[in-house]
């Protein structure tokens, strides 16, 4: 089962100086493609093999990810203002089935932390090019926000 939301691993890493969404090159984030078979949640800590998509040419791990949007504040319209980031859509050609994917922070050695977990809803299969697309780049659209 996949349930979407940003981990908890996630957000005592933010806490904790562990990620860093400024600095190009210095943290490298990932998308990886899951089935239904897949257990994926708040309390997913890291990257996992089980339950990953396969097929075209998607190759375990997924896809380094390209930030588009660095962490920005969106105008202010109540006590808080929203913080956010976005990435860049990624895609895989061939013929690939996923029911979910997770953003993950790759340390390099085998040591990763999930970021976040999105939920497609429902099986999406590809023929060509699967592809992953971010929504808009705003302070109440985009993929990561913190309010």
């Amino acid at each position: 089962m996949i349930i979407q939301g940003v981990t908890n691993a996630f957000k005592t890493a933010l806490l904790s100086g562990t990620v860093n969404f400024v600095t190009p090159g210095t943290d490298v984030y990932k998308l990886a493609l899951y089935t239904g078979n897949a257990v994926l949640n708040a309390d997913t800590t890291a990257y996992t093999t089980t339950g990953e998509a396969s097929g075209g040419n998607y190759v375990a791990g997924g896809q380094t990810l390209t930030i588009t949007q660095t962490p920005t504040i969106g105008t202010q319209t109540g006590p808080q203002a929203v913080a956010y980031i976005s990435f860049q859509n990624v895609s895989w050609t061939g013929a690939i089935t996923a029911r979910g994917a997770l953003i993950y922070r790759d340390f390099g050695g085998g040591n990763t932390l999930a970021v976040a977990v999105l939920d497609f809803g429902s099986d999406k299969t590809s023929v060509n090019t699967f592809t992953v697309e971010f929504p808009a780049v705003t302070s109440t659209a985009a993929i990561l926000r913190i309010n």
